[in-house]
């Protein structure tokens, strides 16, 4: 009864536009989260149907049920895996079942289809066509790829080897296949379950899609670093900060919400990490200059967003003006918490992220970014991902249904650089020309970024217009200029 309650609250919060049903969902603080989002997102997408249903057979004023609390209701008893709770709500729904199921199969016979989804607008079934393929990560603190692998294909599931394009990721059945671009990650046909799975429930593999993966496999924080994971809740990045950096080093997450916090305390517990130090506090009041965080090297920020990538979030109906209104207030809380990392005095690098298909959220906040703070740059990710961010943001990586076959999704990596730094480079650039120099290497675990198409375009012109080795004596000039020095030698000798 609980499920329906807090399920019906959440979708009316949701019309009267009082925030994104993913960010209702995390902070009804409610026992189950997964179950609950999930009867949200699907009762949201068919709530135009479900209305229909329930004006059509005058369900409300046969049991003065309010409209949400009817559609959640209606949903888990004609297209859900039936109605959960016991009691007079049960015995009630179930009184009403077969004018609910006749008008349903009405409704089909009229618009000539025979699924559920059919009945679905246009819109809503381009967004669900493509079913995304269930991605689970391996969680390398537990366990490794191949004893994964091994378990899965002894528990019936079929390996198809490593993914090379995107059309591997088309699978049926059992059918399994490590991904082209995530070490860690394997793919699966849609809807497979897992969470009554051994390997779920050890914590060995983790339920996390492709794109909400890239953040911490981009930032790949150093075994031993110092780590913020500063928007934390519920902790799947967490976890694979963690793990990148394989338990070693401090790992600071921060969430405001004390009850996801422990319950994101348990799915760290449960994924064997070690490194990490939980803080029900708001990272934008963290000092940088505390000695607390003097050693803070890396940064993964995906703060609050639209939620708009989400593909059962989306909504064509809502009202463009108050949707404005919105996105103007989160950019500006986004570009807040990105300036605010960015203080911290050691960082190296930051990640940013989010679940938005809007550039109000993401290239538009990166830009202001980094004109506020010249000593960043952005770093090229990923050469061979099929979908980049906007012109002229092109380092950055975006992700769709269609061109990535996950959720909508953003990803900017920031570095910071020096430009006396870069100044002393291409100095010494100049003057060992046509020198056999040995490059030194970066330090132990960390890669150093290619440069950008920018970068590479000016060393080209500066060896254009620096001369060759072995010319500078050459001019006139420069032999007469010899000359006078050797006449001065000898007068000052003379006089000696």
């Amino acid at each position: 009864m609980a499920l329906y309650i807090k399920a019906a609250e959440i979708l009316e919060k949701a019309d009267k536009k009082r925030g994104a049903l993913k960010t209702l969902v995390y902070d009804s603080k409610f026992a189950n989260i997964k179950q609950l989002f999930a009867l949200v997102c699907e009762t949201h997408k068919f709530s135009s149907i479900l209305q229909e249903i329930i004006e059509s057979t005058k369900l409300l004023k046969q049991t003065k049920l309010q409209m949400h609390l009817a559609k959640v209701l209606v949903y888990d008893l004609l297209m859900g895996q039936g109605i959960k709770c016991g009691g007079s709500w049960k015995a009630m729904m179930m009184k009403h079942r077969s004018r609910l199921q006749a008008e349903l199969a009405r409704m089909k016979i009229k618009r000539k289809v025979s699924r559920n989804e059919d009945l679905l607008p246009a819109s809503v079934q381009k967004l669900g066509g493509d079913k995304l393929p269930r991605y689970v990560r391996v969680n390398t603190l537990k366990t490794t790829m191949e004893d994964t692998v091994d378990y899965l294909k002894r528990d019936g599931f079929s390996y198809q080897g490593q993914a090379s394009r995107l059309d591997d990721l088309t699978l049926k059945g059992k059918d399994f296949v490590r991904d082209m671009h995530l070490p860690d990650l394997l793919v699966f046909s849609p809807k497979t379950h897992f969470h009554d799975h051994f390997l779920y429930k050890a914590g060995h593999i983790i339920l996390q899609d492709k794109a909400s993966c890239l953040p911490a496999f981009l930032l790949d924080p150093t075994p031993g670093s110092h780590v913020i994971d500063a928007c934390a809740a519920p902790g799947n990045k967490t976890s694979h900060l963690a793990a990148i950096m394989k338990n070693k080093g401090k790992l600071f997450a921060f969430d405001l919400d004390a009850k996801r916090l422990a319950t994101m305390s348990t799915l760290l517990l449960r994924a064997g990490v070690s490194c990490h130090q939980l803080a029900n506090q708001d990272f934008l009041k963290v000092d940088p200059d505390s000695p607390q965080y003097k050693d803070i090297e890396y940064i993964l920020l995906d703060p609050s967003c639209s939620g708009s990538g989400m593909v059962c979030l989306r909504d064509d109906t809502s009202d463009p003006e108050k949707d404005q209104d919105r996105l103007s207030s989160l950019a500006s809380f986004q570009l807040r918490c990105l300036n605010h990392g960015l203080r911290f005095p050691r960082l190296k690098r930051l990640v940013y992220s989010t679940c938005s298909i809007h550039s109000q959220e993401n290239e538009e906040v990166i830009t202001s970014c980094l004109q506020q703070n010249p000593g960043f740059r952005l770093v090229p990710l990923l050469a061979q991902w099929p979908e980049r961010g906007l012109e002229p943001l092109t380092q950055c990586l975006r992700a769709s249904i269609s061109k990535t076959r996950t959720h909508g999704f953003f990803v900017a990596l920031l570095e910071k650089h020096s430009e006396g730094e870069d100044t002393v480079r291409q100095d010494q650039a100049v003057h060992i020309k046509n020198t056999e120099v040995t490059p030194h290497s970066p330090p132990d675990g960390e890669k150093r970024p290619a440069a950008s198409e920018d970068e590479s375009e000016a060393s080209e012109t500066e060896d254009r217009q620096t001369p060759a080795a072995g010319q500078t004596d050459s001019t006139p000039a420069t032999k007469k200029k010899k000359r006078k020095n050797r006449k001065k030698k000898k007068k000052a000798a003379t006089v000696e």
